[in-house]
């Protein structure tokens, strides 16, 4: 009797399948082990060159889209759909498309405006603020973005470095600007958002927008003719001194705006944007990002972090943006309850430190941490897009032939690139800190800064590998790990030198706050009479009720720290200041010093001599000066 796999036999596959099998699994297990990020590299860098080659098909045809462009085609296409929700009330693409329609009326019948011509915006978050951008961009005008936080002399240099000829004030800065006016260019026509003014020869905007057509302007007053032509001016923070303008193109602001795209966001996201619009992180990632996207945003007047949580719940957030400390001080929030009760599914932004990446996301849920990195008038930019913590982003042959970039080596003391012999520049090795230098060239162009050429000239390094070559210079030292993953080290400026040695003020900052009793760390060079390089100086915030603990202060940074790189100096204050982009400011704290006479915050100095911090006294302070304390 035959069996039932005589009568049916089972077919047998060709010879050749079993072993194709192992081969397959075999290159899946060596892609695994070798070649871990292959499919998210690939993924990425098909998004780049997919963005990338839609704008080289809009140049073939001899077309120029800008955001601005995008943003009027959507209000045509979806114009009931929320556009801006602020303070609870929904602006729609066709609400913020025609009231920027009246706003460029305005302007077009009171004021002799040619297309190119500068206006300065001094303005805090509002959607008016995005209406008056959008306005006068409609004119064809390049729109200065001022930092609302600046004051006085700093605020007058940013009015005169961009030569606007209009000034548009919001109503809650008139204080600011009754600061400035009587130094202010008398060819500057000022306008403020109200409807009265109180103020000599100040133009009120808000009465004239309500009887303003909302007819659309020519055509050929917003048209961009070069993706390369100036739009914006933005300026830098001013960290170490007066602010410069940074000349953003429309290609500048195409980009930026796919950042949200590239880290995975659609139409049907809620941007959150707590920072200030004067920034490119808000008004290019952010508002330039929604359009990109068609998507909704919510808007916030000033970032608070008790009704941050609360904000993203009523208004069904799901993408935010962060900056500098902002997740931090999330962190800080007092614990309550179903505080993972959300629908925020991304962040995206710079500049989290790796204990407060872990504790956001322990404490907050899975929500994607989107770092990138990327500098304002910066012609690089990376993007962290495997979610690996601490890393600013990912870079690999291919990204590195359309972005060429280089770490090279840098003397601290000098404050410059080390060259050889022959004087070309040389590349770090993998694993070791360098300064990021980025290729300028047609693809990747460096616009410089408004008004000033050698600020523009002392950004570009040249003759760098070989003759001819051009580079922008950063500013920024950076790690890439054997991985090909890319570190933030520090600024070169805020980096400082000691006993011979290079001391990084992140890391020094990253110790001293793991200290259970200390809620900010600012970490700093200073000068010390008859000392080459700079000391270390830790200005701390103590957390509500909490005490300063020297013993273990000391404990704490001699363990964790190289001998070099402990802070010689501690300063105890109530408050840290900040930049208006959440960075820590320096530079005053830096000229202070450390003298006890024209300093009230309690000091101390780090005596090895009796393996403590002790309270710096006048007469500690004179006898460091005169060189008698060894240090």
């Amino acid at each position: 009797m035959r069996g039932w796999d005589d009568l049916y036999p089972l077919p047998v596959p060709p010879s050749w399948v079993p072993g194709a099998a192992v081969g397959i699994l075999s290159l899946h297990f060596i892609q695994k082990l070798l070649f871990p990020y292959f499919w998210a590299d690939l993924r990425y860098l098909l998004k780049v060159f997919t963005y990338g080659l839609r704008v080289e098909m809009y140049r073939l045809q001899g077309r120029v889209v800008t955001v601005l462009d995008k943003f009027v085609k959507l209000a045509e296409k979806q114009p009931h759909k929320p556009f801006l929700i602020y303070e609870g009330t929904v602006h729609t693409y066709r609400d913020v498309d025609r009231r920027s329609n009246r706003i460029a009326q305005v302007f077009l019948q009171h004021e002799a405006l040619k297309k190119g011509d500068t206006v300065a915006l001094l303005m805090g978050n509002e959607p008016d603020f995005i209406h008056v951008w959008f306005g006068l961009a409609k004119l064809g005008c390049v729109v200065a973005f001022l930092n609302f936080n600046v004051r006085f002399r700093s605020l007058l240099h940013c009015v005169s470095s961009c030569e606007p000829k209009i000034l548009v004030v919001g109503a809650d800065l008139l204080e600011t600007l009754e600061e400035i006016l009587p130094k202010l260019q008398k060819d500057v026509s000022v306008w403020i958002m109200a409807k009265d003014s109180t103020f000599p020869s100040v133009h009120t905007l808000l009465d004239k927008i309500e009887t303003a057509s909302e007819d659309p302007v020519p055509v050929n007053r917003c048209s961009a003719n070069n993706l390369k032509s100036a739009v914006l001016y933005i300026f830098t923070s001013g960290t170490t001194g007066l602010p410069k303008a940074a000349v953003i193109s429309h290609l500048q602001i195409l980009k930026g705006a796919a950042g949200l795209w590239a880290f995975g966001a659609t139409s049907e996201d809620i941007i959150y944007i707590t920072l200030p619009l004067y920034h490119s992180a808000a008004s290019l990632l952010g508002i330039g990002g929604c359009i990109e996207l068609g998507a909704t945003c919510v808007l916030k007047k000033k970032f608070s972090a008790s009704q941050f949580w609360s904000d993203c719940k009523r208004y069904n957030v799901t993408v935010i943006q962060y900056i500098g400390e902002l997740c931090r001080y999330l962190c800080n929030q007092p614990v309550k309850e179903g505080e993972k009760n959300h629908k925020v599914r991304l962040a995206v932004g710079n500049g989290v430190r790796n204990d407060v990446w872990r504790e956001f996301l322990d404490r907050f849920g899975a929500v994607k941490i989107c770092e990138f990195y990327g500098a304002t008038e910066g012609n690089i930019c990376f993007m962290n897009h495997t979610g690996k913590i601490g890393s600013v982003g990912r870079t690999n042959f291919f990204y590195k032939l359309f972005f060429p970039f280089d770490l090279i080596k840098y003397d601290f003391q000098k404050d410059e690139p080390i060259r050889n012999k022959h004087g070309w520049c040389e590349k770090v090795k993998k694993g070791e800190a360098g300064l990021l230098i980025s290729k300028v060239n047609a693809k990747n162009p460096f616009f410089g800064y408004a008004g000033n050429k050698r600020h523009t000239e002392k950004k570009l390094l040249c003759e760098v590998f070989k003759k001819g070559d051009l580079y922008f210079n950063t500013g920024d030292i950076m790690v890439q790990d054997h991985d090909n993953f890319l570190y933030f080290w520090d600024r070169i400026g805020d980096t400082f030198r000691w006993k011979g040695e290079n001391v990084a003020t992140t890391e020094v900052s990253d110790v001293i706050v793991m200290l259970d009793f200390i809620q900010e760390a600012n970490v700093y060079g200073v000068s010390v009479p008859g000392h080459e390089g700079k000391a270390g100086m830790a200005s701390v915030i103590l957390k509500h009720n909490a005490s300063l603990d020297l013993e273990q202060m000391y404990k704490q940074v001699v363990t964790y720290l190289p001998s070099y790189a402990c802070p010689l100096f501690l300063r105890v204050q109530e408050k840290m200041e900040m930049t208006g982009t959440f960075k820590q400011q320096k530079f005053q704290l830096v000229d202070e010093g450390f003298n006890p006479s024209t300093i009230t915050d309690p000091l101390y100095f780090l005596d090895n001599s009796k393996k403590a911090y002790v309270l710096l006294t006048k007469e500690l302070h004179e006898m460091i000066s005169s060189g008698k304390m060894k240090l």
